[in-house]
This record gives C-alpha cells, sequence and structure tokens, in this order.
C-alpha cells in the first residue's frame, strides 16, 4: 500500500533517480502513476495513447531527473509537468484540438485530496478564473489547459505578444492571490 502522498517524499526520491537510484524510480512510479495516467488520459483522450505517453513521461523523468531543482518548486509538481508536456506534445502530433470544459479544468485542480476537498478547490479555480477579465481568463485557459504557446495565443486572439504574456503573467498572479 502506497503511503499517503503527504508522507511521501517526493523530492528525495527525485533526486535518487538523478542518482540512478532505480528504486527511487519504482517508489515514484508506485506513488503516482496512476494520478498521473489520469493527467494524461484527460488530455489525450484515449487509455492507449495515454499510457504510451506516461511510459515516455517516465522515461523523460528517468533520463532528466537532475534537471529537477527543489528550489524551483516540488518533485510532484514537476513530474505532473513532464506528463502534462508529454501530452501535449501527443495530442499536438496528432493535429488535436483540445476542448475546453469543467472536466478539463477540473484537471487543475490537485486529484489527491479527498472529493469533498477536489470540489471545493474546483469551485474555487472557478471563481476565482471567473474574476479574471475577459483577455486573462482566455491567455491562461489557452496556456494551461489548450497548451497554445505565447504566439499561437496571440494569434488566436488576435493581440499583440507581448500583450498575452502581460496578461498571462497578471492573470496567474491574480490566480495565486485568490487561491491562496
Amino acid at each position: 500500500m502506497n503511503p499517503h502522498p503527504s508522507d511521501f517524499d517526493h523530492d528525495a526520491a527525485l533526486l535518487a533517480c538523478a542518482s540512478g537510484h532505480v528504486p527511487a524510480l519504482q517508489a515514484l512510479y508506485d506513488q503516482e502513476s496512476r494520478w498521473l495516467l489520469g493527467v494524461a488520459l484527460r488530455i489525450v483522450r484515449d487509455r492507449a495513447t495515454a499510457e504510451d505517453v506516461l511510459h515516455d513521461a517516465w522515461l523523460r523523468v528517468w533520463h532528466n531527473a537532475g534537471s529537477f531543482d527543489p528550489e524551483l518548486g516540488s518533485a510532484r509538481g514537476w513530474l505532473y509537468t513532464v506528463v502534462r508536456h508529454c501530452a501535449l506534445t501527443e495530442a499536438r502530433r496528432a493535429g488535436r484540438s483540445l476542448p475546453i470544459d469543467d472536466t478539463i479544468l477540473d484537471g487543475l485542480v490537485d486529484t489527491h485530496h479527498p472529493a469533498p476537498d477536489r470540489n471545493a478547490m474546483t469551485t474555487t479555480l472557478h471563481r476565482c478564473l471567473q474574476q479574471l477579465d475577459d483577455p486573462r481568463r482566455a491567455c491562461i485557459v489557452h496556456a494551461y489547459v489548450d497548451g497554445y504557446t505565447h504566439a499561437q495565443i496571440a494569434q488566436r486572439l488576435n493581440a499583440p505578444l507581448g500583450s498575452v504574456k502581460s496578461w498571462i503573467r497578471r492573470g496567474l498572479a491574480s490566480l495565486k492571490e485568490c487561491l491562496s
């Protein structure tokens, strides 16, 4: 049985992976794989493809664990970023555009919390997103849900690239404040 997520030291396990410690990778896999599969599945919407994405992501974790810096964020967040990036890359490769719906927005909320807490967090996230003005909200959703680059967002919104970057930066700051 896996320990509760808060009892598991993700940082130490990922740093051990960077040193070539295979049991650390196995421990990370045992702890997070089912949740990470859910992240991939939400993006690619096909179980077999999500499993392939997860496989590729674990290879990247193993080979790139040395690039993890605990000063820049949590190991758990780093793992989710790797999986999300792999899934978005696969979705783009397949020519898929990702719909914006509540299911995807729910995926932005930490899935390790029990359902009542997750529902409250999802509600809070939706409330915080609604407090943003339209350009900031659109930019954040396009960047973090659809996986668009800043240039793609600028083109899609017919806005200057500098404005898009600014809207995202300010929108994230507003979300961080609202969610804290």
